[in-house]
Order: structure tokens, then sequence, then C-alpha cells
């Protein structure tokens, strides 16, 4: 999707790593909180920001205590999120 490592929880995209940065998705509703963080900008790799997704510089994750808070925000996120409807594997005749 973004050129980068995606992590997924029931098909949904949560957290990823593109170039040197950390991807988070928030949601709308904690976008504007998730900017406020340190570290954090708005995730704009097409050049327009993406609401709901945040870029963390390696700053804002360098201790453990901070990448986990990042992560499960994105869990927590994507957990309200019904499981994305994707065909099964194709059974061959």
């Amino acid at each position: 999707m973004f050129g980068g490592l995606a992590f997924l929880l029931g098909g949904k995209t949560f957290c990823g790593i593109v170039k040197n940065d950390l991807m988070v998705r928030v949601g709308p509703g904690r976008y504007e909180e998730a900017l406020a963080a340190p570290h954090a900008r708005p995730m704009d790799f097409t050049g327009r920001p993406l609401t709901g997704y945040v870029f963390v510089a390696p700053a804002g994750t360098r201790k453990e205590a901070a990448l986990r808070e990042w992560v499960d925000q994105g869990i927590a996120f994507v957990s309200t999120l019904a499981a994305a409807n994707r065909p099964g594997p194709r059974k061959r005749r």
C-alpha cells in the first residue's frame, strides 16, 4: 500500500514502517491528539495527508514504552473496525 512494512489485525493495517518512520493508524477521532505528540506528523507520502494516520519519527519510538504506546493506539483503533471481507483461497479443480 505505501511502500513499507505493514502490520495487520483482522486484515486491517494498524501500523507499519516507512523508511525510518513508524506509521500508525490512530483513526479520525484521535488524529489531532496524535499530531500534538512529540515527533508525530501527518502521514503524507503522496503529498496529501491521510486523516487518521500519522508518521512518528525515530526519536519518538526510541524507548520501548513509547513504541508500545503508539502500537497500542493503532491496535485499539483497528480493533473497533469490522474484519476485512477477503475471499478465501481458490480451490483447485
